[in-house]
């Protein structure tokens, strides 16, 4: 039986059953989350689509993904299943979350402070092997990698943190 927790076996095992089934309603799976609020489980998965994903795209999915889910049975305990669109200011975690939005305005909030600056906001200009360019509203360059980096988000709100 896979491992349970916040991005073991659980969800690479959710992932693999997921992910052509979005790909057969058209969507991207953006991220799967399997995680324990409470008492409660949660598997959250993340669908996305250009345009937008509507409550149509994720009851389609949900619907798709139950038989399969059941069948598999990855997970040991009872759980909520919850499919939904990323949102606005959504985390960029995969290569290709970065890829995609290159070009698009994010907010990073670092581990450790650069020059006593932890929160930074600017355009994502590129992305190599966990390495991140990103301009600064004056126009200067950060460079970090992700392991550096407690979140990364699109700034959809184009506002400074």
């Amino acid at each position: 039986m896979p491992s349970k927790g916040k991005g073991g076996t659980t969800v690479n095992t959710v992932w693999a059953i997921a992910e052509p089934i979005a790909k057969s309603l058209n969507l991207e799976l953006w991220d799967v989350r399997f995680e324990k609020e409470g008492a409660n489980w949660y598997l959250r998965v993340f669908i996305d689509k250009d345009g937008g994903v509507s409550i149509d795209d994720c009851v389609d999915m949900s619907h798709a993904l139950d038989k399969p889910l059941d069948e598999a049975d990855p997970i040991e305990q009872s759980y909520c299943l919850e499919v939904s669109s990323p949102g606005i200011e959504r985390d960029l975690k995969r290569e290709s979350h970065f890829l995609k939005c290159i070009g698009m305005k994010v907010k990073v909030k670092l581990i450790r402070p650069v020059e006593g600056v932890r929160e930074f906001s600017g355009v994502l200009e590129s992305y190599d092997n966990g390495n991140i360019q990103i301009t600064l509203s004056d126009g200067s360059g950060l460079m970090i990698n992700k392991k550096e980096a407690s979140y990364i988000k699109l700034d959809d709100f184009g506002g400074e943190i």
